[in-house]
């Protein structure tokens, strides 16, 4: 575990702290406990003194700072030292788990074009594509970028939109389609009318999203320092009214070392550390501590569809022919071939020995030919079959792309291609409906595609032919109807909504730097199985981080109470919130073993009074 250089610093006043207590509390040297008292002390004095000038904000630094102060004034230097280090250590957990990075838009800015090929009086030129102006005419050559939004007005190709829309397959251009900025021109090489400037295209509109786009439910305010602030007026008045009634100032002293709330503070940031830690176990990486209170309290589940719910490759799903020779020849063809579909032929063919093609074409948006042992072999989509005059009655119903292969113009076999649903995906979406989670799918695909996917995993609230711009919308309606909201995509389209949404989840191991960067938490592993684990973890955390809470606090009232009665001295007073401190700790750090079954999941239960204890000051 790698920690910053003021994070280090930290960690090493703390552990010099707890050395001097040992020290002073073994050889009974009050004195070395001024170490302690120095270290950790002054800067709880600051923030309190800061806290106090700016914001007149009553928190636990208050208190601390007052008892402090008050146990050095009757002489216990050692407790005030003790409570110094204590308090340290639950504002170093409690900074630990804040997030330290954010997404990060240059690398969306590196996505965008520098320069543009313009036809200008019949003549090519490479100018900047800043310069670039609406009408212009620019030419695209295999592989380049598009340099912004405009219409083909010459040429066919195949477009790879996956950066704006996430569709997985890429999408047949021709003559007066649309086209857009940052997506990859695959095969053909076209001319086309520019309708946008560089800085008004979808991808700059995409890198506005989500520069632009933040949850208006995001900041939270830590639950133990709205305690706290109650706490301290509390201590102060019983203390006040202690010392009016006794004028014994060593019982107001007391009230104040065993109200100071140590254990509620550490309550937050060590279960939220226990459970990160588990987390990380099972490659779930958490950066903002505030997302797995969020995650406890989220109403809805938004899923993308590509490299999400699926796989995000093609994958051969069926094959149907009469000619026994037929996938050799095709894997042969499409072995010449870099399109997606073509690879997914190859890798699903097992042989390992292809035949010699001579003439191999590719024919934009149609298919590819060549000829193979004398005969002519094409393989492609519907359009190579007009093209040829053949007719067939099939079609795709389940959402399929089907590959079609002639030989000699004769139609010898179907290849049916599809973008397949991970594994578990059925089961995840059921054990979200345990947990009282509704699920959608919001994507970029067409409609057909969208609900046959959303009906094989039984997700009945599905949205199609999405755009960043619609997912965004969708989940700012949520939020306004108070609906807590988690994404999870792995795009750089998704980036937007990842990062609006209340909790933001990508997938680490497929997704792009960009949308990894702009969600709270990454699946490292793409196992998005492990999504029911990760909320029920984050409702048991908050139900420990109540639990501890509560007990906190009784063992304050019962200690405050001894102390009122003169039965306490600081000393002792310091050792049993100790011991209160010692036992929240435990009990936090059981959720870092924590294990959750497909039983946990359709038992779960409403956070209850806890869920009051939690929300009820916010």
């Amino acid at each position: 575990m790698k920690f910053k250089k003021d994070e280090t610093i930290k960690i090493t006043l703390i552990a010099i702290s707890t050395i001097s207590l040992i020290v002073s509390f073994s050889l009974s040297l009050d004195y070395v406990a001024w170490i302690a008292v120095l270290l950790c002390g002054i800067p709880i004095f600051k923030e309190c003194i800061q806290g106090l000038v700016k914001e007149f904000d009553l928190k636990a630094d208050v208190l601390v700072t007052i008892a402090i102060i008050a146990s050095i004034m009757i002489g216990e230097v050692f407790a005030a030292g003790e409570i110094a280090t204590i308090m340290a250590i639950g504002g170093f957990l409690e900074n630990y788990t804040v997030s330290k990075t954010k997404g990060k838009i240059e690398k969306l800015a590196k996505m965008s074009p520098q320069y543009a090929t313009r036809i200008k009086n019949g003549t090519e030129e490479r100018i900047s594509v800043e310069t670039v102006q609406v009408g212009d005419i620019l030419k695209v050559l295999p592989g380049e970028s598009i340099p912004t939004d405009g219409i083909i007005i010459a040429g066919e190709t195949s477009i790879n939109q996956a950066t704006l829309t996430g569709e997985s397959l890429p999408v047949d251009k021709k003559a007066n389609d649309e086209v857009y900025s940052g997506t990859i021109n695959l095969y053909g090489s076209f001319t086309m009318e520019v309708t946008r400037q560089s800085q008004d295209s979808s991808l700059q509109k995409l890198i506005k999203l989500v520069e632009s786009s933040s949850p208006e439910n995001s900041k939270i305010v830590k639950t133990a320092d709205k305690w706290a602030t109650m706490i301290v007026v509390i201590a102060f008045t019983a203390a006040l009214i202690t010392y009016l009634l006794t004028f014994e100032i060593t019982r107001s002293v007391t009230i104040l070392v065993v109200f100071c709330p140590c254990a509620l503070v550490l309550a937050t940031p060590t279960a939220i550390m226990a459970t990160i830690g588990n987390l990380t176990k099972k490659g779930i990486l958490v950066k903002d501590g505030a997302s797995i209170e969020e995650l406890a309290h989220i109403d809805e589940i938004i899923f993308d569809k590509t490299g999400t719910l699926t796989y995000g490759t093609p994958k051969v799903v069926k094959v149907t022919s009469d000619d026994e020779d037929m996938m050799h020849l095709l894997a042969s063809l499409e072995s010449k071939s870099e399109h997606p579909l073509a690879k997914a032929i190859v890798k699903h063919y097992k042989g390992k020995i292809y035949s010699d093609v001579e003439n191999f074409r590719i024919h934009p948006g149609c298919g590819v030919s060549g000829k193979i042992n004398g005969s002519e072999i094409f393989a492609g989509n519907r359009k190579l079959l007009k093209l040829k005059n053949v007719k067939t009655d099939d079609d795709s119903g389940n959402g399929e792309m089907i590959i079609y292969v002639l030989k000699n113009s004769k139609l010898i076999g179907k290849v049916y291609l599809k973008d397949t649903i991970r594994e578990n995906t059925k089961k995840t979406i059921w054990n979200l409906k345990g947990l009282r989670v509704r699920t959608t799918l919001l994507t970029g695909d067409n409609e057909k595609t969208a609900k046959n996917i959303a009906k094989e995993v039984k997700i009945r609230n599905v949205k199609f032919n999405c755009l960043p711009e619609d997912k965004t919308e969708y989940i700012k309606k949520e939020q306004i109807k108070k609906n807590r909201v988690a994404m999870i995509g792995d795009g750089i389209n998704d980036a937007p909504s990842l990062k609006k949404a209340n909790v933001g989840i990508a997938m680490g191991e497929i997704g792009s730097d960009v949308s990894v960067e702009a969600a709270d938490i990454a699946l490292v592993n793409d196992n998005i199985a492990d999504i029911p684990h990760l909320i029920a973890a984050a409702k048991k955390t908050i139900r420990t981080i109540n639990i501890s809470i509560g007990f906190a606090l009784l063992v304050n009232i019962i200690a405050m109470t001894l102390a009122i009665l003169g039965l306490l001295n600081p000393i002792e007073g310091a050792l049993i919130h100790n011991i209160g401190s010692v036992i929240v700790i435990v009990y936090a750090y059981r959720l870092s073993n924590l294990k959750t079954t497909t039983k946990d999941y359709h038992k779960v239960k409403k956070l209850g009074l806890t869920k009051y204890l939690y929300n009820g000051m916010t």
